[in-house]
């Protein structure tokens, strides 16, 4: 699990790298651009100075403005904003109750001697550690005898349920890690494809007056900049999650752990100590 962690976070740093030289190419384009249109503009004496901006430059007006292409790049981006932000509230709220689930049982678990009065003391939480006492009640109650094979068919059911329970707590993480990825070459798209218009403009307009180059450079640049707000708190939220969820991974570890020295206890004591209450007890379970 670490590994492949550690794997996926160096894939999203070659990503990263990856967008900001394909930005500084970019932006050396648009300063070039723009150092032309500015010496084009004092060249041409017939042409005012100041010119008038002919569109409105609030991010609101550059997206009435932009291209079809780039406007759904900008919708496509803002979903996947929104969409990270209600994975961080619902992922944030179950790991919380989780982890404290998970000790609380871890807790009252001390001191316990048979499987069958853990599920006692937890029967007013329902959870994870209760799943695992459960399982190993029920192979005990399966009747066989040798030792060796019972702890290993326990340890089997506990493996596969912390498996389970590892794989639902991570539900919903990836789509953050692809949003992380993802995100800032959509919006690097949309930038590009923004400027290919500027240019057409400029090849039909026949002038390079920033005042008529900014407002399509501009709407492009809201892309880039969209992108990155919505891949940089993805990445973010993506990390503190992995953290948080190695914690629960290790949590659920050592319940497993206590429950298996339970059993180990249980099937140490004399069968005449141990068989009469357990069976009473396991069969009012």
């Amino acid at each position: 699990m670490e590994y492949a962690c550690c794997m996926e976070h160096e894939a999203l740093r070659l990503l990263m790298r990856r967008f900001w030289h394909c930005t500084r190419i970019l932006l050396s384009c648009l300063l070039a651009v723009a150092s032309a249109g500015m010496s084009a503009a004092v060249a041409q004496e017939s042409e005012p100075v100041l010119a008038t901006l002919p569109r409105d430059l609030t991010p609101w007006g550059m997206y009435l403005n932009a291209d079809p292409v780039v406007k759904g790049v900008l919708i496509g981006l803002a979903i996947a904003s929104v969409v990270t932000w209600t994975v961080w509230l619902a992922k944030t709220v179950e790991i919380l109750f989780a982890r404290r689930r998970v000790r609380a049982s871890l807790n009252l678990l001390a001191g316990i001697g048979r499987p069958a009065e853990g599920l006692e003391r937890l029967a007013g939480i329902q959870g994870e550690v209760r799943q695992f006492l459960a399982a190993a009640v029920a192979e005990l109650k399966a009747g066989s005898l040798e030792r060796d094979g019972i702890k290993e068919r326990i340890a089997s059911r506990l493996e596969r349920l912390e498996a389970a329970y590892n794989r639902r707590i991570a539900r919903g993480t990836g789509v953050l890690a692809t949003i992380g990825a993802t995100a800032p070459f959509v919006g690097l798209f949309g930038t590009v494809w923004g400027i290919m218009n500027s240019f057409i403009g400029i090849s039909k307009s026949h002038t390079t007056n920033l005042a008529v180059v900014a407002p399509g450079i501009a709407e492009a640049l809201l892309a880039t900049a969209l992108g990155l707000a919505a891949a940089i708190p993805a990445v973010v939220i993506y990390n503190v999650f992995a953290r948080s969820i190695t914690g629960y991974r290790a949590l659920l570890g050592d319940a497993s752990a206590e429950v298996l020295r339970i059993v180990s206890r249980d099937l140490e004591r004399p069968a005449e100590v141990r068989t009469p209450a357990a069976r009473r007890t396991v069969a009012a379970e």
